[in-house]
């Protein structure tokens, strides 16, 4: 019989409070667990041995007193732990990891502030459907309640942003307990789960082994649509004039882009996606309209305000892509694909729902096209070929451009005092910088983002041809996302190309990453679109708060380059036009994380712009038409 290995933490520590309030009795923490040949030991090696089994094999954390049983179990674990400088990083690391691998990341934190710290990623997961499971520490069961050092209510913190979680209240389940919160992370409409793993728990003797990971008996999640509701679909996309795809962030999560993109193909309809869509159906496609919404293009809010049937598919709705309700697609019969009955007129009202999984719907759909009147599909897209004309003339009449210096009249007055200080007298574009970052790299690369104007400028003016290469945080608008997307990003496809956007705001708020990235030797290219603003805020208190700008200038912004440097990356600054060229090729050369500071235009704004609760079809190119 194996002997186990002993604890690698202090038992007890007068200095540490912490410490001190943690074991149960000066007994129970010097007994040595017996060991059997067929399971774990202690909880702690059951929670490991669940998430074995599950399938993980990346898990993201920071390590402390209370989830201290735990890691020590990794010790001797094959699972590949990274070790983070901010628990908030873990879950946006693991957050990414999830939407790029399709399968739950994980993420680890200590009881305290290590949990509350994950909050702001969990949130974030939970907002835009992505997998993951939280594992926090917690003191000791006997001392829950009574404020001991570092105890917070986890689970009731935690309640109303995960898909659910719980509380381990015993070793022998405390396994089973993570393979089902792995199980239901993935499972249906994906989101973040959380398992609360009081100190006396992962360290108390079972014998139990956890079975495969499985989701409740009681969750089964509608798969299959009606076929009452199917027929009525079909029936209403048949007699459509002006029909338009409007795929959502479920189309990603459901695995349903083939589907997506064979059923407009075949039919011959525009597609429109909201913004974690993108890349669900080729943007360099003829009947993709791209994104629609606040900054989408202006020929996909022409194409969803005039069309007269739209199939949503996993689409929440939200205020971002909507814009006013009231006036969002005022002339479409709306038929509503979603596999989470939630969401069905929660927001837009649906003449046909149809609750099931977006794979499976679309070929039920397909397979019900023509059936009453035996019209096949080149009868049924012919039907449509005025529409797509339509659409295409709105491409032609509102085309995604922006201006370059040599486009600019020599005489038009500077609009920026920064201007001056450029080598060149030539701010830089951040289109541009896209555009060349995009040319530079590989179909299948992958895009993650802060948040703010870079990414609105990234989503753009990168062409995405594939799903789970877009990866950002959308719902909650989470600055700091980028670059610890990256690091989850890179881990879960290793050998496909990263680049992080950042402004230089959103940089600042995680930064202490790039620890992470040099020392995981991660080959990751973060562009900094760095204007010394806020910018989005400076672009809203310019329009709408008659150009007082409070708390939003960064004039006093490090040299990123430098600080890159510091890190032990490489670090490149870029000023000019004919910079970016050498800069790019630099970066993508070098063979571990590089950090581009792109000294942008200061006045650049992110156009076209919906105003907060406006009508789409009435979206602004310039300040003066808002």
């Amino acid at each position: 019989m194996s002997e186990p290995a002993k604890p690698r933490f202090p038992e007890t520590d007068d200095a540490d409070a912490e410490e001190s309030s943690t074991e149960v009795t000066a007994d129970d923490a010097r007994t040595e667990p017996e060991t059997t040949e067929s399971g774990p030991t202690t909880g702690a090696e059951a929670v490991v041995t669940a998430l074995e089994r599950a399938g993980a094999e990346t898990l993201f954390g920071v390590q402390g007193g209370a989830i201290m049983p735990v890691y020590d179990a990794l010790y001797d674990s094959d699972l590949r732990h990274v070790t983070m400088a901010h628990e908030q990083a873990a879950a946006h690391a693991a957050d990414a990891y999830g939407i790029v691998s399709g399968t739950p990341g994980v993420c680890l934190a200590t009881s305290g502030p290590g949990a509350t710290n994950l909050t702001t990623g969990i949130a974030d997961a939970d907002m835009d459907s992505d997998p993951m499971v939280a594992l926090t520490g917690q003191v000791p069961t006997e001392f829950v309640g009574n404020d001991a050092f570092q105890e917070t209510d986890t689970t009731g913190l935690t309640a109303p942003i995960t898909k659910t979680n719980y509380f381990a209240q015993r070793a022998d389940d405390v396994g089973d307990t993570v393979g089902e919160a792995f199980a239901l992370a993935g499972a249906g409409r994906p989101g973040p789960t959380l398992v609360d793993l009081p100190k006396d728990v992962t360290q108390a003797e079972t014998d139990a082994e956890p079975g495969e990971a499985e989701t409740p008996e009681t969750y089964n999640p509608q798969t299959v649509a009606e076929e009452e509701s199917v027929a009525a679909a079909a029936r209403t996309l048949e007699r459509a004039e002006k029909p338009v795809v409007l795929a959502g962030g479920g189309v990603v999560k459901g695995e349903a882009s083939e589907q997506l993109r064979e059923f407009a193909r075949r039919y011959q309809i525009p597609v429109a996606t909201s913004m974690p869509a993108v890349g669900a159906f080729p943007e360099d496609d003829d009947l993709a309209v791209e994104m629609v919404g606040m900054h989408g293009t202006g020929y996909a809010n022409m194409a969803t305000t005039h069309c007269d049937v739209m199939l949503a598919v996993g689409c929440r709705f939200d205020d971002r892509l909507t814009g006013g309700v009231e006036t969002f697609a005022p002339d479409a019969e709306v038929v509503h694909v979603d596999i989470d009955p939630a969401e069905i007129s929660k927001n837009v009202y649906a003449d046909v729902p149809l609750v099931g999984d977006a794979a499976t719907v679309l070929e039920q759909l397909d397979d019900e096209m023509g059936g009453e009147t035996g019209a096949d599909p080149d009868d049924i897209a012919d039907g449509y070929r005025e529409w797509r004309d339509q659409c295409q003339q709105w491409k032609a009449e509102y085309p995604m451009d922006y201006r370059t210096p040599s486009e600019t009249s020599s005489d038009e007055p500077s609009t920026s005092s920064k201007t001056a200080e450029r080598p060149d007298g030539e701010p830089l574009k951040p289109q541009f910088v896209v555009e060349a970052l995009d040319e530079a790299t590989d179909d299948d690369a992958i895009v993650t983002t802060g948040v703010g104007q870079h990414q609105m400028w990234a989503v753009q003016y990168w062409t995405f041809r594939e799903p789970r290469t877009w990866v950002s945080s959308h719902g909650l608008g989470t600055m700091g996302y980028g670059l610890p997307a990256a690091i989850g990003a890179k881990l879960a496809a290793p050998d496909r190309e990263v680049v992080s956007f950042e402004g230089d705001g959103s940089f600042l708020m995680t930064i202490q990453e790039l620890a992470v990235a040099v020392r995981e030797n991660l080959d990751i290219t973060v562009a900094v679109l760095n204007n010394e603003y806020i910018g989005m805020v400076r672009q809203w208190q310019d329009a709408f708060f008659e150009g007082r700008h409070s708390a939003s200038e960064y004039s006093w912004c490090p040299e990123f380059d430098k600080l890159a440097e510091a890190f032990g990356a490489q670090g490149l600054s870029v000023s000019s036009y004919d910079e970016v060229p050498d800069a790019i090729e630099s970066a993508m050369a070098h063979d571990g994380p590089s950090v581009v500071d792109f000294r942008i235009d200061p006045d650049e704004n992110v156009y076209p712009m919906v105003p907060s609760g406006g009508a789409n079809g009435e979206f602004a190119l310039s300040e003066d038409q808002l």
